[in-house]
């Protein structure tokens, strides 16, 4: 449902815009109720004029709406829509309104109608944004598939010329220039208008009308059982037959759904690459012009049953969902990688605001160092010239007391001596200015050499410790992994000698068996020689009565009154000699 209202906007705010003759986003009332019943009336919704009364009532600046045409059209038109109505009908409905004010038809090579065409195909491809746009991607998506239409050859380049020029101004059209683009023939150069027309209604055919195949084949009847050439047309879930291609005469449907089935059969009744389709209804028998064509249409039928059952939509609405999926996930990642970019970017700004302001003390302590270095010079010139005044005026003093060397000898020599000590002071002082400078120079050369000393044993001692570091990571890991592989070898261990050990009970319980089977047949082996025992003994006493068959001598037998005799000659008498041994023998032990 939100899919059909997102589809019906755009055609309605075709409309809309249309009727906004002055582009300020309102429409006068009267309009809009005429827009209204003619969207009730299109999709067969119940009109309720009162209700537009109600919500677009007049106010201070005249008929105008003040709540905004979206509210009433969600509530009292969309939101009672089902797909029971002609969605051609409503499209051709919103086309007249706002075809006449966006396009001149005489610079157009197209008709009227292929260019309503053209505007259903832009609002099937452009994206849910307003006001409407096609996007570079979409306008290549559906130029090739005018060009494939057209049994033309797709041209790369100009297509790259012509998105290269599109890129620099604003990256997509709007419906009316993809109608003179079309319109103008800049993409079929070579190809007649009707060739252009057939194309443009193919793609219109299968974007718009969904007919995702067509052509002419033979259906047999089923109550003449006679064949008959019909126009058949796919759809995701139906095959519609006409008697011709114009549509004008609809003969019949082919329901379709996930139950379906189509399956070739073998040639009959004089007729060649046969198929059957199996619906819920009945079956339909459907010859092809060649084998190829019979194999396409099944694996087309077949394909609209798997969707059936997947609850998939068409393939082409399917692809443009990806499409649109994958343009939002490109989008976003741009978007995310421009943040990305906007956040190193803030970092580098501060980095660079960072280094201006260690730029901007470094050179304040450099003007500070060079001003305390001026005042340093002023201080040593201003002795400089305090010493050269108090030695002028000595001088003067001096020559003074030259014009008086007569009368004051003595004085001139003790002030020639202060002269000479106040001239060693002067020397000494400058001397002592001049090791304070180089002592200050050197302090400062010490100073600096410490700091980069203290700065290298900072880094080598940093490198030393993260050198530690790592061996002591590496050390914890071969520990863990000699852990886990003495861990894997004493299960190993745990697990043989558990395995030893059943074998061990096993061994002992066989052993015991085989001990109680000994003892069984050692028991079984002295029964039987105890029994052995007593029946030779009978034997013995009852020898002269039966013999034991057993081999023996083939000589004459005897006879006795009962017939013949078990026993020959030599052999009684053999037995009479053992006889009377035992005889002998029982005598000699009595």
């Amino acid at each position: 449902i939100m899919a059909l209202r997102d589809e019906l906007l755009k055609s309605i705010w075709h409309a809309f815009t249309a009727l906004d003759v002055d582009k300020s986003g309102k429409v006068s009332k009267s309009q809009l109720k005429v827009l209204s019943h003619n969207l009730c009336t299109v999709m067969k919704i119940p009109h309720d004029p009162v209700a537009l009364e109600e919500h677009f009532k007049d106010d201070d600046e005249g008929p105008v709406s003040n709540q905004g045409y979206m509210p009433y059209l969600n509530k009292f038109i969309l939101d009672k829509v089902t797909d029971n109505f002609d969605r051609q009908d409503f499209n051709k409905m919103c086309w007249t309104l706002c075809f006449r004010k966006n396009l001149d038809q005489n610079q157009l090579l197209i008709s009227n109608d292929d260019a309503f065409k053209i505007w259903s195909i832009f609002n099937f491809l452009s994206e849910d944004r307003y006001p409407l746009t096609m996007v570079t991607e979409e306008i290549e998506y559906f130029l090739r598939k005018l060009t494939e239409a057209m049994g033309g050859s797709w041209v790369e380049e100009r297509f790259e010329d012509y998105k290269t020029q599109l890129n620099s101004k604003q990256k997509s059209l709007n419906a009316w220039e993809l109608i003179i683009l079309v319109g103008s023939g800049h993409f079929s150069k070579g190809m007649d208008r009707q060739t252009l027309s057939m194309g443009i209604n193919e793609v219109y055919q299968e974007l718009i009308m969904d007919v995702l195949k067509q052509g002419y084949m033979m259906k047999k009847g089923h109550k003449r059982k006679n064949w008959t050439e019909r126009w058949f047309m796919l759809k995701p879930n139906s095959i519609s037959y006409y008697v011709s291609e114009d549509l004008a005469e609809k003969k019949g449907d082919i329901l379709l759904d996930g139950n379906c089935s189509v399956e070739a059969l073998q040639d009959k009744d004089g007729k060649k690459c046969l198929f059957l389709i199996n619906s819920l209804q009945k079956s339909f028998e459907i010859s092809a012009s060649d084998k190829k064509k019979k194999l396409e249409w099944i694996q087309a039928v077949q394909t609209c049953v798997s969707l059936l059952r997947q609850g998939r939509p068409a393939p082409h609405r399917e692809a443009r969902q990806k499409r649109r999926e994958l343009r939002l996930k490109q989008q976003a990642e741009q978007e995310e990688l421009e943040l990305r970019m906007s956040e190193l970017q803030t970092a580098n700004e501060a980095k660079q605001l960072e280094l201006e302001n260690m730029r901007k003390a470094l050179e304040e302590a450099a003007t500070n160092a060079a001003e305390e270095e001026r005042r340093r010079l002023e201080t040593q010139t201003e002795l400089q010239d305090r010493y050269r005044l108090d030695l002028e005026r000595e001088q003067t003093v001096r020559q003074q007391m030259e014009e008086q060397v007569a009368q004051k000898s003595t004085e001139l020599e003790q002030y020639l001596q202060r002269v000479q000590e106040l001239e060693d002071m002067y020397h000494q002082l400058e001397d002592a200015l001049e090791d304070e400078r180089h002592a200050r120079q050197d302090e400062e050369a010490v100073r600096r050499l410490q700091a980069r000393r203290l700065l290298e044993e900072e880094a080598t001692k940093r490198i030393e410790l993260e050198e530690f570091h790592l061996r002591q990571q590496r050390a914890i890991s071969e520990t863990e992994a000699e852990k886990q592989e003495l861990e894997k070898a004493r299960l190993a261990k745990e697990n043989a000698l558990q395995a030893a050990m059943k074998q061990l009970e096993q061994l002992e319980q066989e052993r015991q068996g085989a001990l109680e089977q000994y003892q069984t047949v050692m028991k079984k082996l002295e029964d039987a020689t105890n029994n052995t025992k007593t029946w030779k003994h009978k034997v013995a006493e009852h020898e002269g009565m039966l013999r034991l068959i057993q081999p023996g001598s083939k000589g004459q037998q005897m006879i006795t009154n009962w017939g013949p005799a078990a026993f020959s000659d030599a052999e009684l008498s053999l037995r009479q000699k053992k006889w009377q041994e035992m005889k002998n023998q029982t005598t000699q032990a009595q």
